[in-house]
């Protein structure tokens, strides 16, 4: 055994334990379910799941695989696409399992990321057969210790039957200690999750298991595969400038300090440019409190702008993997990572006092939004933990820009074709184009300010018609709508490729 591998090994008896990729893949047995570490495309199970891809290619192999959340290309593209995937939850990002869902191919379960623990406990998910985790090392005492995300990965392994760990050594060792491990007891004799504030560690620095649940030890130097955002741009920049001067209005109406209050920001590269915003701003001693660390994080901690980050994965692109990874211990007494039933917390998000901000795929007038199915049938991602977030968080904010597709879609309808988030979840709303504060207010007097602040010019004549022609048609209802035409923005972009429509001239 080489110094490198046993230096990350603690228990050295476990050494008898370390396997082949192919080895641990044979394990797993056909029709069985697994859960696999990985939250977002980071810490995710990597030459094990490949090594099952190779296996279904030449032998019947179908397993239901439940995780944190995305994985990388290892899971959710070449195992899936193999046909080695019956059903997954409870989210997904990666376009070759998308395509495989929206044919019917593998079967997937969305689900709020919080929820995942419990039905695990409930055994609505399993009996897990198999958890295969990343791990950067073993500790004397038997932690794993997981590599850049936790996700649901401690439930698993209190659930699992048998452990398969790849003990990841190009990781580096200053991973180790910035994990709080906490588990909240069964329901109904649970007590309240002991902390009142970000910074608070309330449990261990890995994931105790007993030593006999682990079955095989695979050895990998995978890296995690890049985040996908993509950099800021104008719109995205005018939506930070658009929010960061609602903070400074909520600050002068007494709500907020300087400091805000902690900060959820989605997974994504609108809300990542957004939370790029406050770079530049007078704001500081920011805390974010999230699921996810993105890019933009790590540059505001650089900027000192925040001074503490919570989550539950980090997820970066190829250069700020080499800037945060290649110099971790700069950050190291900054961060921290807790599992997803932690991070994303109903209890905690509401006591903590958070403000959330995630990206709608589309809105509707009176304020409800869809993140996940296009045209209310195709599956685009996962809910995610916005839900979590949105219902229980001081401020739930959604942002997206006006119109996609090149101005032939807007992110503005008369109704979704699909809802997350009801408009009681949504208190803020922030486009290109302006704001809608929607807090204490009715449907109409939110459809009036949604559209004449956040809807595109090229679609603003045409919502306003539908939205005075319904109010007209149901004599003023409390939610004024066109049942025969609420949709016709979408069945119109599936004839016509456009939601554009001609507006009558007014009389």
């Amino acid at each position: 055994m080489n110094s490198r591998i046993e230096k990350r090994l603690g228990v050295k008896e476990l050494a008898s334990k370390i396997v082949s990729a192919a080895e641990a893949a044979a394990l797993i047995e056909n029709g069985t379910v697994v859960g696999m570490s990985g939250f977002t495309r980071a810490g995710d199970a990597k030459v094990v799941p490949e090594a099952l891809a190779e296996r279904a290619k030449n032998e019947p192999l179908k397993i239901d695989v439940y995780t944190g959340a995305s994985l990388g290309p290892e899971v959710d593209n070449h195992l899936a696409t193999v046909g080695a995937i019956r059903k997954r939850g409870p989210f997904i990002a990666d376009a070759g399992i998308r395509n495989l869902i929206n044919t019917g191919d593998v079967t997937y379960v969305d689900a709020h990321l919080s929820h995942n623990a419990e039905l695990v406990r409930q055994g609505i998910i399993g009996p897990i057969k198999h958890l295969i985790i990343e791990a950067v090392a073993i500790t004397e005492d038997g932690l794993i210790v997981p590599t850049n995300s936790v996700g649901n990965s401690p439930i698993f392994a209190q659930y699992a039957e048998n452990i398969i760990i790849e003990l990841n050594i190009s990781h580096p060792e200053s991973l180790i200690g910035i994990h709080d491990i906490y588990i909240p007891g069964e329901q109904g004799s649970r007590e309240p999750i002991p902390m009142t504030d970000v910074q608070q560690r309330i449990g261990e620095i890995g994931i105790r298991v007993p030593l006999e649940k682990i079955q095989a030890i695979v050895i990998s130097e995978e890296p995690d595969a890049p985040s996908l955002i993509v950099p800021a741009d104008e719109e995205t920049q005018t939506m930070a400038n658009i929010l960061l001067d609602f903070f400074r209005a909520e600050i002068k109406a007494g709500r907020l300090t300087n400091s805000l209050m902690p900060l959820q920001s989605g997974v994504g590269s609108v809300a990542n440019a957004v939370l790029e915003g406050f770079t530049n701003s007078e704001f500081e001693d920011l805390v974010v409190a999230s699921e996810v660390l993105q890019d933009a994080v790590f540059n505001l901690i650089d900027a000192g702008k925040v001074k503490f980050a919570a989550a539950t994965s980090i997820t970066l692109t190829e250069e700020l993997q080499k800037k945060v990874y290649g110099n971790l211990e700069k950050y190291a007494d900054k961060i921290v990572l807790r599992s997803q039933e932690i991070s994303n917390h109903p209890e905690l998000i509401r006591r903590l006092g958070l403000i959330s901000i995630n990206t709608a795929l589309e809105l509707d007038i009176y304020g409800n939004v869809n993140s996940t199915h296009v045209s209310g049938t195709k599956m685009m991602n996962g809910i995610g933990g916005s839900g979590d977030f949105a219902r229980n968080a001081r401020l739930g904010i959604f942002v997206t820009k006006s119109y996609a597709k090149g101005g032939a879609v807007s992110s503005i309808v008369p109704m979704v074709s699909h809802v997350d988030h009801t408009e009681h979840d949504v208190d803020v709303i922030v486009t290109e184009q302006g704001i809608a504060d929607l807090r204490g207010l009715a449907p109409k007097e939110r459809a009036k300010l949604i559209i004449e602040n956040c809807v595109h010019p090229d679609f603003k004549d045409q919502i306003r018609d539908y939205f005075n022609r319904a109010i007209e048609a149901t004599g003023g209802h409390q939610t004024p709508h066109i049942l025969e035409e609420a949709l016709s923005w979408h069945v119109n972009l599936a004839k016509n490729k456009t939601m554009k429509q001609e507006v009558p001239a007014q009389a």
